[in-house]
């Protein structure tokens, strides 16, 4: 571990009906009539960063804010920063400019009238900014955004923007919103992920920290990590009828992911983004 650099620690809250992949499987209107599981991972969560002493980021959609109030207060409550991931983990790349003005406004003033702090922070569902929708990077920063966490600088079949920079950059004009990617590695002439999410489930873990401890130790930087609460909740109900990429994906070392995390946390530094970020740039 470099104890030199702090690497940033970031949750997307979502339950596991929300992922962007079961969209073709579990209807909008359906969701409030399935188990709900959001809120005891999340509070799980919280108890290992106390535990850890550790404080994190929480990108947190609108519709589980609504419907778990209390578990928003516990978040900033607890030292953690409260950011935005928008109202029902709708993608970037589906909504109009207007709609998705409507969308980032929408969610900001329900998390801040929860629990009284700015929102500095956006994530977009599933890191849908890319070439085409450039210009919700420039909605955002119009509706009061500091940064945001949304474009993810690989190759991949549903999202990234391969020659986008590894880190933070101004996408707009110098000075205002600030992107940061979440981080890759550079190796064979393309950028790996490892910055957690379903690779974080997929790679052995001792290749997820090298990855990190390259990162921290030679280029200096801090990592960007994230996961999901469904992604630390083995015992989530299975869906019927998925694709055999969409069941892999999802499923993948689920019971795995507990311990991993925890190691992850003792392995390395951990701090807040708008902590990390903010006060540098």
């Amino acid at each position: 571990m470099d104890a030199s650099v702090s690497n940033a620690m970031t949750v997307d809250v979502e339950d596991y009906f929300q992922v962007s992949a079961f969209e073709p499987y579990i209807a909008k209107d359906r969701w409030d009539s399935l188990p709900h599981r959001v809120e005891r991972n999340t509070q799980q969560i919280l108890d290992i960063f106390a535990e850890q002493k550790i404080v994190a980021t929480f990108f947190v959609l609108g519709w589980v804010a609504e419907r778990y109030p209390d578990l928003i207060r516990r978040i900033v409550g607890e030292g953690h920063e409260l950011a935005s991931h928008g109202w029902e983990h709708i993608r970037a790349t589906e909504q109009t400019p207007e709609q998705f003005r409507e969308d980032i406004h929408k969610t900001k003033l329900c998390l801040e009238d929860l629990c009284g702090v700015a929102v500095k922070g956006y994530r977009a569902a599933s890191y849908s900014i890319m070439r085409d929708n450039w210009w919700a990077l420039e909605v955002l920063e119009e509706e009061g955004y500091l940064y945001s966490s949304s474009v993810y600088p690989v190759k991949h079949d549903l999202y990234g923007v391969p020659d986008a920079s590894r880190f933070a950059f101004h996408p707009n004009r110098e000075g205002g919103l600030l992107e940061i990617p979440v981080s890759t590695l550079p190796l064979f002439g393309r950028n790996f992920p490892c910055g957690g999410g379903g690779f974080f489930r997929l790679y052995p873990y001792f290749l997820s920290r090298w990855m990190i401890q390259q990162i921290n130790q030679k280029e200096k930087a801090p990592c960007v990590f994230y996961f999901h609460p469904w992604e630390i909740d083995p015992d989530q109900p299975r869906q019927p009828g998925l694709n055999v990429k969409t069941k892999f994906r999802h499923y993948l070392n689920l019971h795995r992911m507990g311990a991993r995390l925890q190691k992850l946390i003792e392995d390395f530094r951990w701090q807040r983004m708008d902590n990390l970020f903010l006060n540098q740039s």
